[in-house]
């Protein structure tokens, strides 16, 4: 399958960003890249694992605290490309990363997931996680 080139380019730099990750635990490096609307820059960020697990942080939340840290709190997502070091199969986000996307994209946020050579799907959040829990679910007394 063929992507546009700012695609491409974003998983390109994805593949790069693997061996900025920190994973002497699992051995699982995971990069991802964002593009904020708006906004023509991309952020990256990778998982950094801690010897508590729980302390861990994964490669899209990286890249959320990073975007949100650099241009604020309103910032939404455009898109997000993810990759890892398997060489053949495309790994989606776990449930707490797509609970974090949740607060900061639409539910048709393309999420494009790869392997280290090619990018495999392209998905929207919705379809990851169909039945989130947003803002609206939390109901003020």
């Amino acid at each position: 399958m063929s992507w546009n080139a700012e695609i491409q380019k974003a998983f390109e730099m994805a593949v790069l960003s693997l061996k900025k990750s920190y994973a002497p635990y699992s051995q699982f490096n995971v990069a991802a890249v964002i593009k904020l609307q708006n906004q023509e820059q991309w952020v990256c960020g990778v998982n950094v694992e801690n010897a508590s697990y729980g302390g861990t942080i994964c490669a899209e939340r990286s890249a959320i605290v990073s975007a949100i840290s650099q241009y604020g709190k309103d910032s939404r997502l455009d898109w997000i490309v993810i990759t890892s070091s398997n060489p053949q199969e495309a790994i989606p986000p776990c449930g707490l990363c797509l609970q974090v996307l949740v607060e900061f994209a639409d539910q048709d946020l393309p999420v494009y997931l790869a392997s280290q050579k090619e990018i495999k799907k392209q998905l929207t959040l919705g379809e990851l996680l169909p039945m989130s829990f947003q803002a609206e679910s939390i109901t003020k007394s």
